[in-house]
């Protein structure tokens, strides 16, 4: 296997290594920014259970989960009385996001958007921190490009608005 195809298919056993600044501040702003929508059980880094599911067709390396880096839920998973935590979901998130990272490769999440709509997810976003833009599928091929240049962005299927402005500060320096 060829160093540029490890890049590209940086599943789960991968994925825990992957962040930078950009990506980590970009996630935390929208982490942030979502969980003040009294609508949205936000969690972060969750690992949704794929193990009943068929994306060998998405290529991503992974057959028994899937880890976004933001998810968001309109009723969130429930932890059974008789458990601490749950390692692993199977209810799929309303809203998965996808921030990448330096050492992803852009078709990689693309591919992983395809299979969240596939598993039943509504809205996906894909941002890019580097570049200030925003992605927001309503299917899987079907998205909208939001940049630093827009005044918000604004997902139609979770009737969600957020300024760009509060998603792509610069880092440290610029707060």
């Amino acid at each position: 296997m060829s160093d540029s195809y490890k890049v590209e298919n940086n599943a789960i056993a991968g994925e825990d290594d992957l962040g930078s600044v950009n990506h980590s501040l970009t996630q935390a702003r929208l982490t942030s920014l979502l969980d003040d929508d009294e609508r949205f059980s936000v969690l972060t880094e969750l690992s949704l259970d794929i193990s009943q599911h068929d994306l060998s067709k998405f290529r991503l390396d992974a057959k028994e989960e899937v880890k976004p880096d933001v998810c968001a839920y309109l009723k969130p998973p429930v932890i059974p009385d008789d458990e601490d935590d749950l390692i692993t979901v199977s209810q799929m998130p309303d809203l998965a996001i996808e921030v990448l990272s330096p050492r992803q490769a852009h078709s990689y999440l693309i591919r992983k958007v395809k299979a969240y709509f596939e598993l039943g997810v509504k809205s996906c976003w894909l941002v890019i921190p580097d570049l200030k833009t925003v992605y927001i599928y309503s299917q899987s091929t079907e998205y909208r490009t939001f940049t630093k240049d827009d005044s918000e962005l604004f997902d139609e299927v979770m009737s969600i608005r957020l300024p760009i402005a509060k998603v792509f500060r610069l880092p440290f320096n610029n707060f």
